[in-house]
């Protein structure tokens, strides 16, 4: 390969992905610390430009993962994620219709109290829009796996909306049994591809590939 065709290569991959890309470490490691972060994997990207995978999105991914986990200690992830829930439930304090602000805030805190892993496993699909078997490439297992682990994750996302919803209860007079169904609707619905209830700036389905 040409440095000519290097570079062309390079910088339609950049032009296509940067956003998926900062995207994807925004939601692994808060906006503080996914300028970095993107800057590391596209300068990995150039040094391996000619060897490349198609489609190089589960790859890039991939080595941002890598990125965040192997330059920034688990407490410097979680401080700058939790920067970003701030910046996520103030987004959506500011909209107009109270009952989406309510899910969307409702989602966000539930999480933000789950693990990084089930955070990830949950958002690959839902936020991303990547496939099952894409998802899977990024974190490193099989496509089985990554179908269990996800499954556990939504339980454990499930069980916290729950907790969510017989806190709000203890302010809502009258409330029955039943509610926990809508909050388990919604925690369905947030987690689907194209979502409205990601936070603004970070999601990016399908339809934008």
């Amino acid at each position: 390969m040409s440095d000519q065709e290097a570079i062309e290569r390079f910088t339609a991959l950049y032009d296509e992905y940067h956003s998926r890309v900062y995207a994807y470490a925004v939601s692994r490691a808060g906006r503080q610390l996914a300028d970095e972060v993107v800057s590391e994997v596209f300068l990995i990207s150039w040094q391996r430009v000619a060897d490349l995978p198609q489609p190089a999105l589960p790859w890039l991914l991939g080595v941002a993962r890598n990125v965040a986990l192997g330059q920034f200690r688990a407490a410097a992830r979680q401080q700058s994620i939790a920067a970003e829930l701030v910046i996520w439930t103030s987004d959506a304090a500011e909209g107009d219709v109270a009952a989406e602000v309510a899910d969307r805030l409702a989602v966000l805190r539930a999480l933000a109290s789950l693990s990084e892993p089930d955070r990830e496993l949950l958002t690959l699909v839902a936020w991303h829009g990547l496939s099952p078997a894409d998802s899977a490439q990024v974190v490193g297992c099989s496509t089985a796996a990554y179908f269990v682990r996800l499954h556990r994750a939504r339980r454990r996302l499930e069980r916290a909306m729950d907790g969510a919803a017989e806190w709000r209860g203890a302010d809502r007079a009258g409330r029955d049994r039943g509610s926990r169904v809508p909050e388990r609707r919604i925690c369905a619905a947030s987690l689907a591809p194209g979502s409205a209830l990601a936070p603004p700036g970070v999601a990016l389905t399908r339809g934008e590939e």
